[in-house]
């Protein structure tokens, strides 16, 4: 019989490798993917699966399972006689989307600085989040009034109730419309807010003819939100230019004055982008 070697006191044998649990919210099996993928870049180079089993606190055969299925993604290969893993090209197409939004903000911060001080008014740049179809603000140039929109960067816009949300809107389909509204419904937020999918239609339709999306107290009682968008290579719309202030200082007036602005400043970013509308 073999007698187990006893450890001490509140120390674990050397081999009992115990993975770290998911902090709360997090999916496990692809929290331990990802972490692997990290350690595969941290390499520089290749990497021996029983190296990254060691690394990370599991089992081989659990690495070799998580390895494999991000092998089949093409985001890790194996290379080389002994099967060192690596990074897969996959990878590097889907980081390289950052670098271009990396470069967008680059290009269009200028713009929104120059529009700040056109208008008098608080610009935006958002960009269309397709997991949950809302707009998402990812830069922002605020203007010097006392009475301003703020929005935090990451903030997110109900697309049939902001200027950029209801921009998106408009290139989409009438049908394809209508499944989103299936799918998210039209939440209440002012009296303003367009609560029918036919006053929201008839709306998009305005924004298809004018070029610009015009949130008229929408979304917050007193702010109003002029947008228009900027197109990729595909002729796709993906980010979006919004003017926003208090309905003091955007009056009816002055909707068209702002409207052309953001007009030509998302045509000009989209040419420099190598888009099309």
């Amino acid at each position: 019989m073999t007698t187990p070697v006893p450890t001490k006191r509140g120390k674990k044998p050397r081999n009992a490798a115990t993975p770290a649990a998911a902090p709360t919210g997090q999916v496990q099996s692809l929290t331990r993917g990802l972490k692997l993928l990290e350690a595969i870049a941290e390499s520089h180079g290749s990497v021996a699966l029983t190296e990254l089993a060691q690394q990370s606190g599991l089992p081989n055969s659990t690495t070799h399972r998580l390895l494999t299925t991000m092998q089949q993604l093409g985001f890790v290969r194996q290379v080389g006689d002994l099967g060192y893993w690596t990074i897969g090209a996959h990878a590097f197409v889907v980081g390289s989307s950052f670098l271009q939004s990396r470069n967008l903000l680059a290009m269009v911060h200028p713009m929104l600085r120059k529009l700040m001080e056109s208008s008098g008014e608080t610009v935006n740049l958002a960009v269309l989040d397709l997991s949950d179809h809302q707009a998402v603000i990812i830069d922002q140039v605020q203007c010097t009034q006392l009475m301003r929109m703020s929005a935090p960067i990451g903030g997110k816009l109900p697309m049939h109730a902001s200027g950029a949300g209801k921009a998106f809107l408009a290139n989409l389909s009438e049908q394809q419309v209508t499944d989103l509204l299936h799918r998210k419904g039209l939440h209440h937020y002012t009296p303003h807010t367009l609560m029918s999918p036919q006053s929201l239609k008839e709306n998009l339709a305005q924004v298809r003819k004018a070029g610009y999306a015009f949130d008229d107290e929408e979304h917050a009682l007193g702010l109003r939100c002029v947008a228009s968008c900027i197109y990729d290579e595909h002729g796709e719309p993906f980010a979006a230019i919004s003017i926003s202030g208090p309905i003091s200082r955007i009056t009816d007036d002055r909707v068209t004055e702002i409207g052309a602005m953001v007009i030509k400043a998302a045509k000009e970013i989209t040419g420099e982008y190598g888009g099309r509308r």
